[in-house]
């Protein structure tokens, strides 16, 4: 109990601190503008370019890890999108944004700090990768399935552009890009520089989880719909499962990256599910409510996950 503890208690603890200070203070929302921005373009971007450029350039191509862990967050999305039809009785709007709920993990603010902790350096390619090639899924799904929906009035081609430059010129995927590219020709950046970027990168795991709780706090929390439960239950608990199957039928792999795609499917769902639901007033309240009780849930089972992946207790065929 006490070696879960250590493990968990610095990162759940720092939800809460962030949690109860939000709860506290009651200080306006758009105060955390700069500390979001600060995480998604500066702290963050650092995290994820200096991981990406000090790799080499064979170990980030992976086709299968890449197809595994991106089919994996499908099924996931594809299965919560059956539970709010089916559950809920949802129109097609809400439904896109229910499904997020199911298969949008924490992978931005939680996983890179997380992964890092509890698997060590090696963790942080597959990280980033799944980061990248699960938001260029999810940032294509959501706007086509608005577009079928209909009801915004614009042509589709308008939709495939604004999602096209949403995935091209996000921060984190501008920076594993550039840091793959960093990779492949082998650049060496001078010390200062370096330097600075892993100071910006030791910053990203504290500020994130601490934003994390304060966002949290600051969400209203209204009835429970039928379908949260069971959409909560498939992030948590589903999700990681179908990775893990997906890791022995497309492996082997080495533990680490197996491990990290096990961890990264067992993330509560992201902040952006809300975000995403109020940016085209679907499912707004619903999906603050998911995003607060899977939170909470995440306590107990992403916790139990770290600990069996940090005691080797989860066993995968692997390359070591």
């Amino acid at each position: 109990m006490i070696e879960i503890l250590n493990l968990a208690l610095p990162y759940f603890g720092l939800i809460f601190i962030g949690f109860a200070c939000g709860r506290w203070k009651r200080l306006p929302e758009n105060g955390l503008a700069w500390m979001n921005f600060f995480l998604l373009y500066v702290s963050l971007p650092a995290l994820f370019f200096r991981i990406m450029s000090k790799t080499p350039f064979e170990e980030l191509n992976n086709l299968p890890f890449v197809v595994a862990t991106t089919l994996g967050t499908m099924i996931a999305f594809t299965l919560a999108a059956l539970v709010a039809r089916l559950l809920g009785g949802l129109k097609l709007r809400d439904t896109a944004i229910a499904a997020l709920a199911g298969g949008y993990g924490n992978i931005g603010y939680m996983g890179p700090g997380l992964a890092l902790a509890v698997l060590g350096s090696k963790a942080a390619v597959p990280t980033a990768l799944i980061f990248c090639f699960d938001s260029i899924f999810l940032f294509s799904i959501v706007p086509i399935l608005m577009a079928l929906a209909g009801g915004d009035g614009r042509p589709v081609w308008v939709t495939v552009g604004q999602m096209l430059r949403a995935i091209i010129f996000h921060p984190l995927i501008v920076s594993a890009y550039c840091g793959a590219l960093a990779a492949a020709l082998h650049l060496q950046l001078p010390a200062a520089v370096d330097n600075t970027l892993q100071f910006l990168q030791n910053a990203a795991a504290p500020v994130a989880l601490f934003v994390l709780g304060v966002t949290v706090a600051l969400r209203p929390f209204g009835r429970v719909p039928w379908e949260i439960p069971a959409l909560i239950s498939i992030k948590l608990v589903l999700h990681p499962l179908i990775v893990f199957g997906l890791m022995i039928a497309f492996g082997p792999f080495s533990y680490e990256w197996a491990a990290t795609a096990v961890l990264m499917a067992s993330l509560p769902p992201a902040l952006n599910v809300f975000v995403i639901g109020r940016q085209y007033n679907s499912w707004v309240e619903p999906a603050s409510v998911a995003v607060l009780t899977g939170t909470f849930v995440s306590v107990i089972t992403l916790t139990s996950v770290m600990w069996l992946l940090r005691n080797g207790a989860i066993a995968f065929p692997t390359l070591n």
